[in-house]
């Protein structure tokens, strides 16, 4: 045998080893942890909310603002969706109270196991989001408003439910998706 050819063995054997142990320990760094994005929470205020199964998605007033702020005595509508994540428990929204002002939920409450109570019917559309729920027996919710409110801040909302208990969320103004009123804005003169 040529000592060169047992020194690149030797060699090449050697770096082989050395890569196992840095794949290895770099593998070790990792192991059974959760990634960040795992329990990440959405960026937008209202979108979310939890209380044992129940589960709040889209939460936010609905009011166009052409002020400065949404004044006292104006009412705004409260939307949302809440699902049942329990396959066997129903459930009822049985209040929402807010520093903000009163809230009057009328309609049917009831949630369902495993069932999607909406509340509320966003701009631009007949009926709910749902065609298994009928517009006219479809929930809704007004806040009477006590104290101004603007868009670019947020606004706690408790919400009581019958058997998860209660949370409170901080919840947003949306402008909703209906045609903007007043008057058109002037065209763009082009040189």
């Amino acid at each position: 045998m040529n000592r060169l050819n047992t020194r690149l063995s030797a060699g090449t054997a050697g770096l082989a080893a050395c890569g196992l142990v840095v794949v290895a320990t770099l593998t070790g760094c990792s192991a059974g942890q959760l990634a960040q994005t795992a329990t990440q929470e959405p960026a937008v205020n209202g979108t979310s909310g939890l209380v044992k199964h129940v589960a709040l998605r889209n939460v936010h007033l609905q009011a166009v603002q052409t002020g400065d702020y949404l004044e006292p005595g104006r009412s705004v509508e409260l939307m949302l969706v809440a699902s049942n994540d329990s396959p066997d428990i129903d459930d009822k929204l049985v209040g929402i109270t807010s520093d903000v002002g009163t809230v009057t939920v009328t309609g049917d409450t009831e949630l369902p196991a495993a069932g999607v109570l909406i509340v509320g019917v966003p701009d631009g559309q007949a009926v709910t989001p749902l065609d298994t729920v009928e517009a006219a027996d479809a929930a809704t919710a007004t806040v009477d408003l006590a104290k101004p409110i603007t868009n670019g801040l947020t606004y706690n909302f408790t919400f009581n439910f019958e058997k998860a208990g209660q949370t409170t969320l901080a919840v947003p103004i949306s402008a909703g998706d209906a045609p903007r009123q007043g008057p058109a804005p002037a065209p763009a003169e082009h040189p």
